[in-house]
C-alpha cells in the first residue's frame, strides 16, 4: 500500500515544526507570537494541539515590517 504524503505548501493547517521550516522563522519565535495575542486568528486548537492557518499567518508576515 503506497503512503500519499502532502507537501507543506499544499497543506491548510500546519504544525509548529512545519511552519517553522515552511516560513524560515524560529519555532520559539512561532510560539512567542502565539503567546503574545490572547486568542490568535492564525491559530487552531485541535484538542491540546495547536495548528497554524499557512495561509492567515502568511498574510500576517507579508503584511508586517518586522516579527
Amino acid at each position: 500500500m503506497n503512503k500519499q504524503t502532502v507537501e507543506i505548501k499544499d497543506k491548510v493547517f500546519l504544525t509548529f515544526t512545519e511552519a517553522s521550516q515552511y516560513f524560515g522563522i524560529g519555532e520559539m519565535k512561532l510560539r512567542n507570537m502565539a503567546s503574545i495575542e490572547r486568542n490568535p486568528s492564525w491559530l487552531l486548537w485541535n484538542g491540546q494541539r495547536a495548528l497554524i492557518k499557512r495561509v492567515q499567518l502568511e498574510r500576517i508576515l507579508l503584511e508586517s515590517e518586522s516579527i
